[in-house]
């Protein structure tokens, strides 16, 4: 994650106003797989690494990691997309 340290501002969250706030999307930059970890490191600004041991941590001992990570993958619009994966395949219906 890239930080500019004079503005404290992350280059991959943008706020307008504080009229929308930030918005959580799986980002493109440092993804594995569906960018899912990245997004959610970025929005709650720790390192992705914790939130992929996270993942890992519930699909070990409770089974719901992959479970959990596949929702948010369907749910999670893609950084630079308007829509979830599930809001166009629902608008297609």
């Amino acid at each position: 994650m890239t930080r500019h340290y004079s503005t404290g501002h992350d280059r991959y969250m943008t706020e307008n106003n504080g009229s929308e706030g930030k918005r959580l999307l799986r980002l493109r930059n440092g993804r594995m797989a569906a960018g899912v970890c990245a997004g959610l490191a970025a929005y709650f600004k720790v390192d992705v690494n914790l939130v992929r041991l996270g993942f890992g941590v519930l699909t070990v001992f409770y089974g719901l990691g992959i479970l959990t990570y596949l929702i948010a993958w369907a749910i999670l619009p893609e950084e630079g997309a308007d829509d979830s994966i599930l809001e166009s395949f629902l608008r297609r219906l």
